[in-house]
């Protein structure tokens, strides 16, 4: 018997005559109370009422989306115009969905129970696959693989073929082929211009990858609905069937759907065209994960006649931070757009504030927090669970991390472990405490084989052995296994280079033969970790490669390796559990569909944010979703919005001189209270890095920007500057020393990029020896360093802005 004449696998009676508005006259839910009306603005309610036909409700951040949604399924079914069973909602995860489900029930009056469909994409496709499993060569109770299992699959399936996993990483292919399957595409009709992916194998791989699921009866996440559309499309009747059970689709986050979701959607919605879709276009952030920010914009084109609800009153930022959010928002082109505005009241102006360095924007975020932990110009304290500091790329956690570990600031990090914590940074530091100390057996058995050096589980237990034996550490009984011979080959050989570089590192160590920063990224090369993440092909590789990078930077405020892990290993002991009050540290991304009373956006610089990989790989379109992103951050705050930036970071081991993000130019001056100290930049709103800023640094980034056709930048070249811009030594009141050896005297105060301050000790031509306050005495030369000097000659610690 087929699952469609099985009375108890789908209960699907037959709809009553008279259409809508007959049904809605109906029965006793004529005379029943609509209180989940009255609760509703003006758009919201002309959104949960338009029950006929295709709905775009175009919902802005804080705008009440889930409020509307909910009232509309509690209006479907008060007024009985559907039944449960008839209503299809999906969205993306399990806790919207959970939060749907009881929205719902409190309407109602009772448990929403009685909806089998309400839940995400893959649950509700599962549930129909189970159905239809065998129109796809599966079996009713096939299983879903996770991540883990469906990477070993494809090892396996590469080394049979003979193609080297280290070029040729199985998470590589992964990535390839969920992308496709995203994309609707089967082995059979991935575009002539993708199958050059992996090395000209991708879709081979794609295929045998897919007869090896069907032959373990199994499926990854992205057949549960790359299956459902194959068979939609080629099952006419199943389909119909479908289009007439589901007599109402609600989709939440619409923006954030991929071409199989869309596809799907169509699909079932392509006959009664009741479909109601909830999402913002300025909200579409994830293009990297294969959300098509064009599903949306196309609604109209899609099901024509549809009916466009814009929910433009926000319920949660004050004017100035949501005039801010519009300012920035309206360079995008490719927009439907919207303007969202609030009753609550003007609140505080978005704060904007540069700062010289990392370290310093680190600092004063830190003081900020306690500030208003205690309450500051007249405002009420804060708790800290109130306040978040939301980043554009993970790296840049570590210098809040650090900072507030040594102020004692409580904090947590959101959507991953905590910097140190981080799985490339543990294995680095393993690294580092063998080489510090070669007896760290746990270090040793961290890093022995990691990157692969083709010792297996064996080899790793003869050196055990060999090490009890001789009551060494393991490091010594690797050696004495080379040397016995008990472990060769291509293990032998990874081993001994290994063993060789610990005892190397060890010996430079104790013979002060580097410095601890040159050593590590030494330490960091010779092992081929570095080389190892260069070669990795996953995406996760360049934000390792990142994280590694900031891990040597911070190194440099130490004065040796030892000190480093052993700050490190006392900080990490600082965690006092949950229930304390905590800042929260995350990605922009990460921050989506969250709010908080105070924000900080830290690290608004061209090439940061916006990220000049995303720009680079992507061009207008990159750099509009890095504006989307811009939004989201700012209209996760409630009451104070904090953007700043430095105007030097250092970026791949070298300090470099940094633009202000072009997204400051765009915020509107009138909602912008401009916080930059006098001196950096020369202070004021042009010095902050928008309107006002010089020919050259407008011209320099009018040619960024010529690139990606920004309108945005169009308007910012026609401004007239306002004040000029100081270079930030002479915005620091440094003086380059052009003319090193007339320009110092014995006693004379210096600052060096790296080892900071100092002062000049002795004078040898062009070479200074200098006694710095944390690095030690160093020999120098001359042009390397800069006079810290007050305007009117002489030095002191309170006129130099650092």
């Amino acid at each position: 018997m087929s699952s469609f004449d099985d009375p108890d696998s789908f209960y699907a009676p037959k709809p009553p005559g008279g259409g809508l508005a007959a049904r809605a006259m109906a029965g006793v839910h004529s005379a029943r109370a609509m209180p989940y009306l009255d609760g509703l603005n003006p758009a919201q309610r002309a959104a949960v009422e338009a029950l006929e036909g295709p709905v775009l409700m175009l919902a802005g951040a804080g705008t009440g989306k889930t409020k509307a949604l909910t009232a509309r399924i509690a209006h479907l079914l008060t007024t009985g115009t559907a039944r449960p069973n008839e209503i299809l909602a999906v969205t993306f995860t399990n806790k919207a969905a959970r939060e749907m489900k009881n929205r719902v029930g409190v309407l109602l009056g009772q448990p929403a129970e009685g909806m089998p469909w309400l839940g995400t994409f893959h649950a509700i496709c599962v549930k129909l696959l189970r159905r239809h499993a065998e129109l796809v060569g599966l079996k009713t109770n096939f299983t879903i693989l996770d991540t883990d299992d469906q990477v070993r699959l494809m090892k396996q399936l590469i080394l049979a073929e003979n193609i080297d996993e280290k070029r040729w990483p199985a998470r590589m292919l992964a990535g390839i082929i969920d992308t496709w399957k995203n994309r609707a595409w089967t082995p059979e009709n991935v575009p002539s211009g993708e199958a050059s992916a992996f090395n000209n194998r991708g879709t081979e791989l794609y295929a045998a990858y897919q007869a090896r699921l069907k032959t373990l009866n199994a499926c990854d996440f992205g057949d549960l609905l790359l299956h459902m559309v194959t068979i939609f499309r080629e099952h006419d009747d199943i389909l119909r069937q479908y289009q007439t059970w589901f007599r109402f689709i609600l989709v939440d986050e619409y923006q954030d759907t991929n071409v199989a979701q869309y596809l799907w959607l169509r699909l079932l919605a392509g006959a009664h065209k009741n479909i109601c879709v909830v999402g913002d276009d300025d909200q579409s952030i994830y293009g990297w994960r294969g959300a098509e920010v064009g599903n949306i914009l196309r609604f109209e084109k899609d099901f024509p006649g549809a009916k466009v609800v814009r929910l433009e009153q926000n319920y949660r930022s004050t004017h100035h931070i949501l005039e801010a959010a519009n300012g920035v928002i309206r360079g995008n082109a490719d927009r439907l757009g919207k303007e969202l505005f609030t009753e609550e009241g003007d609140g505080e102006k978005v704060r904007l504030i540069g700062h010289w360095d990392g370290e310093e924007e680190a600092r004063w975020i830190g003081e900020e927090i306690e500030a208003m932990q205690v309450g500051t110009r007249g405002m009420e304290p804060k708790s800290l669970d109130d306040m978040a500091i939301l980043v554009r790329a993970s790296h840049q956690m570590r210098a809040f991390e650090d900072r507030f570990l040594t102020i004692g600031l409580p904090y947590r990090v959101i959507g991953g472990p905590r910097f140190y914590e981080r799985m490339e940074i543990r294995d680095a530091m393993a690294y580092f405490r063998l080489a510090v100390s070669p007896d760290d057996d746990l270090a040793f058995e961290r890093i022995v084989n990691t990157p692969r050096r083709g010792l297996g589980d064996k080899a790793i237990q003869t050196i055990q052995r060999m090490a009890r034996a001789h009551n060494v550490p393991l490091v010594d009984g690797a050696a004495k296994c080379i040397e016995q011979g008990e472990i060769k080959g291509k293990g032998g050989k990874g081993l001994t280079d290994l063993v060789q570089g610990v005892y190397r590192w060890h010996a430079q160590i104790r013979d002060e033969a580097d410095t601890h920063v040159e050593l590590a990224e030494m330490i960091l090369e010779e092992s081929g970790y570095t080389e190892h993440w260069q070669n990795d092909k996953t995406p996760e590789a360049p934000g390792r490669l990142e994280n590694l990078k900031e891990l040597v930077k911070a190194l440099e405020e130490f004065e040796n390796l030892q000190g480093f892990l052993e700050h490190v290993a006392l900080i990490m002991d600082n965690d006092k559990g949950e229930e304390e009050e905590k800042v929260t540290i995350m990605t922009l991304h990460a921050a989506k569909g969250l709010e908080y009373p105070a924000v900080f956006l830290p690290g608004w610089e061209d090439g940061l944010f916006p990220s000049q990989r995303s720009m680079d790989e992507s061009g207008l379109k990159g750099l509009e979703e890095e504006r989307r992103l811009a939004y989201v951050g700012i209209t996760r705050a409630e009451e104070i919005c904090t953007i700043s930036f430095a105007a030097n970071r250092r970026v791949y081991g070298q300090w470099q001189s940094q633009l202000p993000s072009r997204f400051i130019e765009e915020l509107p001056e009138e909602h912008v209270d401009v916080l930059t100290p006098p001196g950096l930049y020369g202070g004021g709103y042009g010095a902050a890095g928008g309107f006002g800023s010089s020919p050259s640094v407008l011209e320099e980034r009018a040619a960024r920007a010529d690139a990606y056709n920004s309108p945005g930048w169009r308007r910012m070249q026609n401004r007239t500057p306002e004040r000029s811009m100081a270079s930030p030594n002479e915005a620091r009141g440094l003086t380059i020393n052009a003319t090193a050896v007339s320009s110092f005297t014995q006693g004379d105060r210096i600052f060096h990029q790296k080892f900071g301050y100092g002062y000049v000790m002795g004078i040898e031509g062009d070479k200074l020896d200098i006694e710095f306050e944390h690095a030690g005495s160093k020999k120098i030369v001359a042009k390397f360093v800069v006079a810290a000097e007050r305007a009117g000659g002489g030095v002191a610690d309170d006129d130099v802005p650092f």
